[in-house]
């Protein structure tokens, strides 16, 4: 899965690369530096939603999941109080979803009306949603999922309100802005991810022959690696060679690439889903705890992270975005 995932990334950095093209241009910059990929294409949207109203969009874009699973999500983020949402002194920062086996899967976060704020909610009651039904449909021993799953209900939930928004009446830059979000998703999630997988594996492979890890060493293959999958249009700052001295992920072997499988896994699903109408899939991977290999657990619910496709699909869609915004940002 993880050679497989590199290889597959690696032969279609040219998407990354025509992004990176084109967020020159949107930007209007004579050269993009590595801060600016974290500006927005669309700066803001002037939207605000209560909780109530963010409740209401969440539960409508899981319509397609059945009335079971629409009404415990809205009797979870409503009467069932699962959502710590105002601010508190000394509270934490963040969102999370939180609980154990016999209590409900409570959210962590501070709710403030912004488009953001309802994304993150549907993402922790994702996690939430996981964790409810691996608990009703697993004893305990089998209930907690294992991390390389962990991400993909919670990208799932997000993927679901994306598409549910992008097919109401919404304003253009709010559509925009949306698929702004999507680009970023990627980029970050897939392509960033699996370039620090990579580094990762390298710097193991460095020990594993006998090559002493010096600072200059891993600043060389750091640099080389942000080239490759940067492209040509991005200028580097000669301070990204150290980035990966302060990435605190290094530090627990072989964590980052599930950033990117998860990702691709949820979308797969979340395409099937739409195309297909059956939620019987999902509803059964989110059941399934860790009763099952992950892989398993993926295979039994139509996905094979084992091959290339997931993460195909997600480039594709990947470059549908990019195209939508080279063509100004109106839909083909």
């Amino acid at each position: 899965v993880y050679m497989q995932l590199i290889e597959t990334v690696r032969s279609n950095l040219s998407s990354l690369h025509q992004y990176m093209d084109m967020r020159k241009k949107w930007l209007k910059l004579k050269e993009l530096q590595v801060w600016d990929l974290y500006v927005p294409l669309i700066g803001s949207v002037n939207v605000q939603y209560t909780y109530e109203e963010a409740v209401d969009i969440i539960v409508a874009s899981t319509a397609i999941l059945g009335d079971e699973y629409q009404e415990q999500l809205k009797e979870g983020l409503t009467t069932h109080r699962w959502v710590d949402r105002f601010e508190n002194a000394q509270k934490r920062s963040g969102a999370y979803s939180s609980g154990c086996f016999d209590s409900k899967p409570y959210i962590l976060m501070n709710f403030h009306g912004s488009f953001q704020d309802m994304v993150t909610l549907a993402h922790e009651a994702g996690h939430s949603m996981h964790s409810l039904y691996s608990r009703k449909n697993q004893p305990h021993m089998y209930a907690e999922y294992p991390i390389f799953l962990a991400e993909v209900a919670s990208t799932f939930s997000e993927d679901l309100l994306f598409q549910h928004l992008l097919k109401q009446n919404i304003p253009q830059d709010l559509q925009d802005y949306i698929k702004d979000q999507q680009l970023e998703r990627v980029r970050s999630t897939l392509f960033r991810q699996t370039m620090f997988a990579e580094f990762e594996l390298a710097i193991h492979e460095f020990v594993e022959n006998g090559v002493p890890l010096t600072p200059k060493m891993l600043k060389e293959c750091f640099i080389r690696l942000n080239k490759d999958y940067l492209g040509p249009a991005v200028v580097l700052d000669p301070l990204l060679s150290a980035e990966w001295s302060r990435i605190p992920h290094f530090y627990h072997s072989f964590y980052v690439y599930q950033y990117a499988t998860g990702i691709s896994a949820a979308h797969f699903l979340s395409q099937n889903l739409l195309s297909s109408g059956d939620p019987s899939n999902y509803l059964r991977f989110i059941s399934s705890g860790c009763s099952k290999s992950p892989l398993e657990t993926l295979f039994d619910s139509g996905v094979d992270m084992q091959g290339v496709e997931p993460t195909v699909s997600l480039i594709k869609s990947f470059n549908n975005n990019v195209n939508y915004f080279l063509s100004g940002g109106s839909f083909q």
